[in-house]
């Protein structure tokens, strides 16, 4: 595998879009029975790789966001843990990507940002779950899912105790940059839990704890994840990772919605192109995105550079091109690749 560290800041880079959806559509719907699918069912898990694979993604996602030994006693599986942490990176190494990407979710531990001991518990999870991969061959940890900085710091603190890779790390966040809480998180007003945070809260924790790229997700429209890839870039100096949250593939919408900006992965194109001018390096495509929006993608940043002025802002270098023009010949590309490989693949799997 290449070096991931020598790219950082010069290639444009894709990273392939969650399993989960393509194994909801086999019935899997629950963490429990994709966590079962790895364990026991991998020729499965190994035909979605197969099929992001070929779209020329350059890193493959290993499916391992529930390894934290809190979750895996959830689903009743904390002993079967090393066994899921090496499947994963055998099945993500069987298709020959570029790069693979071990990711890791938040424990959902109970975290009292007061307490010493409470803590030491949440960063526990992760160093426990960061040395599962002493001995694996990877390129980088990614902490994705976060929606409190308080977690965040426990995940990024627990991994730098036992590991010096590349650790990428994301928060969830809303088209203003607040991070999106969920269920039990959210807790009475006035409160520490309750304070919304913002993206540049969980950038300066990420550059300061050592993480090595920078990241969000987020479903708003394109013109806010613009915007909110200039707010991270002006935080940090670190490479920046877009997520580009599909809610619902529709056949049927005919232009981008505010609550459905991404109904098709054709709108890849402009929005690579746009994060991309932006400064962005990472782009994924998640939610209910199929190997056809990592597609997309790929064929609009392929062998691109990341775009940057002499003063680490974010405006592209190539101000002269014509975008319109570069749109249309990478939708182009686009329609040409996949219309041969992951639009067909992907119908044949729903099916």
């Amino acid at each position: 595998m290449a070096d991931l560290e020598l790219r950082l800041n010069k290639d444009m880079l894709v990273m392939s879009s969650p399993v989960s959806r393509a194994l909801d559509l086999l019935g899997m719907t629950s963490l429990h029975d994709q966590a079962y699918a790895l364990l026991f069912e991998p020729e499965v898990i190994e035909e979605v790789y197969k099929l992001e694979s070929m779209t020329g993604v350059q890193c493959v996602v290993a499916d391992t966001a529930m390894i934290v030994p809190a979750e895996l006693a959830r689903l009743g599986m904390r002993d079967d843990a090393q066994a899921m942490a090496d499947n994963a990176i055998k099945l993500a190494q069987a298709v020959k990507p570029q790069h693979v990407i071990v990711e890791i979710a938040p424990c959902a531990l109970p975290l009292d940002a007061s307490s010493k001991s409470s803590l030491l518990e949440n960063r526990d999870q992760y160093t426990r779950a960061a040395k599962l991969y002493d001995d694996a061959s990877f390129d980088a940890f990614f902490l994705n899912g976060f929606t409190r900085v308080a977690d965040l710091k426990c995940a990024l603190m627990g991994i730098r105790k036992v590991s010096d890779k590349l650790i990428i790390a994301s928060v969830d966040v809303d088209g203003e940059g607040v991070l999106r809480r969920r269920g039990a998180a959210s807790v009475a007003v006035g409160s520490e839990s309750a304070m919304q945070e913002s993206i540049e809260d969980a950038i300066y924790a990420m550059e300061d704890l050592g993480a090595d790229v920078v990241g969000f997700a987020s479903g708003a429209p394109v013109d806010d994840l613009v915007a909110l890839t200039n707010r991270a870039r002006m935080s940090c100096g670190l490479p920046t990772l877009v997520q580009l949250d599909v809610a619902s593939r529709d056949p049927e919408q005919e232009a981008p919605s505010y609550k459905n900006p991404y109904f098709d992965p054709d709108t890849m194109v402009d929005a690579a192109e746009a994060l991309r001018a932006a400064g962005a390096q990472f782009l994924r495509a998640v939610g209910d995105a199929s190997p056809a929006y990592t597609g997309a993608l790929v064929a609009a940043v392929d062998r691109l550079d990341v775009a940057q002025d002499l003063f680490g802002l974010d405006i592209a270098n190539d101000a002269e091109t014509d975008l319109d023009s570069l749109a249309e010949r990478l939708r182009d590309r686009v329609a040409s690749a996949l219309g041969r490989t992951a639009d067909r693949l992907d119908e044949r799997h729903e099916q």
